[in-house]
């Protein structure tokens, strides 16, 4: 299959488990010669009608050149048109907008509803053929009307993220864990490490992966990052797939494990980063995303009327990156005491961002990655251009919020935040606009 058909495939894929009916396009697809009735049977075998569509999406991803189209052909003669159009036009839209189903209001809703629409005020439509003369111009129109738009009528400013290149990103990977740590493989952390190396690299990051890192080896390279001059960059950003537990903490909750079994709490790792010990980075955003479990609860959730969510069930290759809770805090190496110099909190524009609420496990599919990085690097990639950080990360929350592991758990992303600005990833090439973010 082409690679662009494979990345329409991945990023539609909760929208292809909700709502293919698998079973109306087993003959088709087996007439056009796209599987073979071996291939029907293990699908068919793989479990609830969800975790069959999943299992055909990903086998549809291995067959030939013409197994994308033959597939949208299978969509529309079962009538199942919606999800044809959305896959159709998945190559040509980046920022596929998927229509909510249309409820019939009460009178008295539709009304009020009416109301508002009245009251909204109408924005002119920008032609979507402008001159070529006109399309620079244009564009740096719409640029400044962005950036005007984001500029809230309160004290909230921008953080400025114009830098060239706009900062370093580390990425720490820890896949294959020794023998005596009692700790298991993290299959598909490789998955979600190339998501995230692509991105930030789009997001203009000096990117570095470090991989399978013991508990010293990680200090190791998070203190030599914050012991660089940041002072040319706008932000810094540290990325921790791993196996994690629940310690005690009075910051940041949260442990993540080295492949040889011994922990780092999230508070140290923050701790190297702050307004005290990394001089070059005050005042400018310092972003960290952990994959790793909480702790060792599982969630089962809670029940709310069947119209007001579209659950997206997981599937039997579903793993958690849980540890049993310690009791130790793992006393800090650098001192909590109050720096009396410094002119904002020591702690302050931080956000780390974990994939599970503390003391919760964090599930992860061994062949498409953990749920929460899957998520993340999607609403990255459709909504950086427009949406702040914070507001992207509840739609992550959201999003994977609707999802089931073996279709009884959940998982519920978290965020601690101390940012006092918002945050704007820089997704226009640099020097291309001259717009100024305070």
């Amino acid at each position: 299959m082409e690679e662009g058909h494979k990345k329409i495939l991945q990023r539609y894929r909760i929208n292809i488990v909700t709502s293919l009916d698998p079973s109306s396009v087993y003959d088709r697809l087996l007439q056009k010669g796209v599987f073979t009735p071996e291939m029907i049977e293990k699908i068919k075998s793989s479990g609830t009608p969800r975790d069959q569509a999943r299992q055909l999406a990903r086998d549809l991803a291995t067959r030939g050149s013409r197994a994308f189209p033959l597939f949208l052909e299978c969509l529309q003669d079962s009538e199942q048109h919606s999800l044809a159009e959305l896959l159709r036009s998945g190559g040509s839209m980046s920022n596929h907008l998927i229509l909510p189903v249309v409820r019939t209001l009460p009178v008295s809703s539709a009304v009020d509803f009416q109301k508002q629409i009245k009251a909204a005020p109408i924005h002119p439509l920008h032609s979507p053929t402008p001159s070529p003369g006109a399309e620079n111009q244009q564009a740096q129109t719409q640029i400044r009307t962005r950036m005007e738009g984001r500029r809230r009528r309160d004290s909230l400013q921008i953080y400025k993220m114009d830098a060239t290149p706009c900062g370093h990103c580390l990425i720490i990977n820890n896949v294959d864990f020794e023998p005596q740590s009692e700790l298991s493989n993290r299959t598909g952390s490789n998955i979600d490490c190339d998501r995230l190396e692509r991105r930030f690299k789009a997001l203009h990051f000096l990117v570095e992966v470090r991989t399978n890192l013991k508990q010293r080896r990680l200090k190791h390279e998070l203190s030599d990052l914050a012991k660089k001059d940041h002072s040319p960059y706008d932000c810094c950003v540290v990325i921790i797939l791993s196996h994690g537990t629940e310690v005690n903490h009075n910051r940041f909750p949260g442990a993540v494990y080295g492949v040889d079994g011994q922990y780092v709490p999230v508070q140290h790792i923050t701790n190297y980063f702050n307004g005290k010990h990394c001089p070059t980075l005050q005042g400018k955003p310092k972003l960290f995303f952990i994959q790793a479990c909480g702790g060792g609860e599982k969630d089962q959730g809670f029940e709310v009327p069947s119209d007001e969510f579209e659950p997206s069930e997981g599937g039997i290759d579903d793993q958690t990156d849980a540890i049993p809770a310690s009791s130790s805090s793992d006393s800090l190496s650098t001192s909590d005491e109050p720096d009396a110099g410094a002119t904002l909190p020591t702690p302050s524009d931080i956000l780390v961002s974990y994939s599970t609420f503390p003391g919760y496990v964090s599930w992860r599919d061994t062949q498409s990655g953990s749920w929460y990085i899957e998520t993340l690097d999607r609403i990255l990639e459709e909504n950086t251009a427009t949406v702040d950080l914070v507001s992207m990360l509840m739609m992550v929350n959201n999003e994977v919020s609707q999802n089931s592991a073996k279709g009884i758990y959940k998982q519920m992303p978290s965020s601690f935040n101390s940012l006092r600005k918002h945050l704007y990833f820089q997704t226009s090439t640099p020097g291309q606009n001259s717009v100024q973010r305070n």
